[in-house]
């Protein structure tokens, strides 16, 4: 028996020659549409029953796309850890199989953050713009241990970050909707506390938590009065999770001294947005997980998802 699978993750697609043996090993054969960043509800529905499983990105798997591709898929295998662009709940409704790598970028990630904490406390890109610009200007810095970290969303990222700021000898205060291991807790120094005092109190905030109905806009304008004026805001997370016209309004205004965002509420970001022109704010491509060593690992586990997903045995 043969499979057809659909295949849209944009990670996969440049080394896709590498993985074709793998496929036609276990009769899979491909749809490999033209993808840029993500495939949306309209362009997954072309392909609605043609295919038995799918590797993706972060493609919108609607419950409208899944019943239309519904009863022939059987598994979606999703690049990397992030499943909010996948109806999880019409998965499990219509017995589909939905697979992903857990703890996928916990490095990479962890070490963005504070590549932009060390950024923004020793000024580094900015005195580098104005040496280039001829200017010979000490721009004041602070040391991390001066320096107090506020972290929402205390999953495998957020301890990640924990453990690196706590080398630097900065004061971590973390925040979650469920208990934290009192384990790591106690090991780390990490104090435990409710949002507003953290907003409040820190100098650094570092999103860490999930996509979900309770932290869409969980940054909002209320949370973002509540900020420090001097205080810088990082996410590395999902876009979604802040409210980006009120992010905009808040560092226009000075409410807060700067942000650092690897993720936006529109991806790509759009040519207009105001943030592009803002010198109190470091933007990168939705890529904080790259890393050929974390990559490596998840396009082959990825593979095996799949094919297990399909009820073939891997072997690798």
């Amino acid at each position: 028996m043969r499979y057809t699978v659909l295949l849209t993750a944009p990670y996969m697609l440049p080394f896709l020659d590498r993985f074709k043996p793998v496929f036609e090993k276990y009769a899979i054969d491909l749809i490999v549409p033209d993808v840029q960043e993500r495939m949306e509800e309209d362009d997954l529905l072309k392909y609605a029953g043609q295919f038995d499983g799918a590797i993706c990105g972060d493609d919108r798997y609607t419950a409208r796309v899944l019943e239309a591709c519904s009863p022939r898929l059987k598994v979606i295998s999703k690049w990397g850890t992030g499943v909010d662009s996948i109806d999880a709940s019409a998965c499990s409704r219509l017995n589909i199989i939905l697979a992903r790598t857990p703890n996928a970028f916990t490095t990479p990630v962890a070490d963005t953050v504070l590549g932009y904490i060390l950024a923004f406390a020793r000024r580094g890109p900015w005195m580098d713009a104005a040496m280039k610009r001829g200017e010979w200007e000490k721009i004041p810095g602070k040391a991390l241990s001066e320096c107090t970290l506020g972290i929402i969303g205390m999953g495998n990222i957020g301890k990640a970050v924990t453990r690196r700021a706590k080398a630097f000898g900065m004061k971590v205060l973390g925040n979650d909707i469920v208990e934290v291991d009192h384990v790591f807790v106690s090991e780390s120094g990490i104090q435990i506390t409710d949002l507003q005092s953290l907003l409040s109190e820190s100098d650094f905030v570092s999103i860490h938590c999930d996509l979900s109905p309770t932290s869409h806009h969980l940054i909002n304008s209320k949370t973002l009065s509540q900020m420090k004026s001097t205080a810088v805001l990082i996410n590395t997370a999902r876009g979604p999770i802040v409210d980006e016209n009120a992010l905009i309004a808040a560092l226009s205004s000075g409410q807060i001294g700067g942000a650092a965002l690897d993720v936006f509420e529109f991806e790509p970001l759009p040519l207009d947005s105001p943030l592009l022109k803002m010198d109190n704010v470091m933007l990168a491509p939705h890529n904080s997980n790259s890393s050929s060593t974390a990559w490596e690992r998840i396009h082959w586990n990825t593979i095996k998802n799949l094919v297990e997903g399909l009820g073939l045995e891997y072997k690798a």
